[in-house]
């Protein structure tokens, strides 16, 4: 049985907790990046990420176990970065926060969900992959190479 995950809109009080988990997250593909570089969500400032709002998290037991960042546009919902710590990995946060990120897309009347990843990130694309989003493109984009998802909701 799946622990129970409660999720709620970020505060201000979170910014250190979710440079934390973005940390833990995203450390494994540091060996796989490109001339030293690093994942652009190990150094986002996330007292402004939270403060312009689109975050949520994911609570277990008081303790912030994962979050997702997203942008509403006109047209599409873009998913700016999703993270969950690793200890909480495999444990059903990442999907409750995907699911979550669906439940939004809908209540916004939009029908399109957008995000991309870096080329190393391989993990992720085959996720997204098993859970309906479409890869559109590759490309290199701010001196990243990164590949590019879109799911159509019904």
């Amino acid at each position: 049985m799946v622990p129970s995950v409660d999720v709620r809109e970020a505060t201000a009080g979170d910014a250190a907790a979710l440079a934390g988990i973005a940390a833990a997250a995203y450390a494994v593909y540091l060996p796989r990046m490109p001339d030293g570089m690093r994942p652009v969500p190990m150094d986002a400032n996330y007292a402004a990420v939270v403060e312009r709002g689109g975050v949520w998290v994911t609570e277990r037991d008081g303790t912030i176990t994962g979050f997702v960042v997203i942008v509403v546009s006109t047209d599409h919902v873009l998913l700016e970065n999703i993270a969950v710590h690793p200890d909480f990995q495999g444990q059903g946060v990442g999907r409750r926060l995907l699911a979550l990120v669906e439940d939004i897309t809908r209540r916004q009347r939009l029908t399109t969900i957008r995000l991309y990843t870096h080329v190393v990130m391989v993990e992720n694309q085959r996720l997204y992959e098993r859970l309906g989003y479409v890869e559109t493109e590759r490309r290199r984009d701010d001196d990243r190479d990164r590949v590019f998802y879109e799911k159509a909701l019904p």
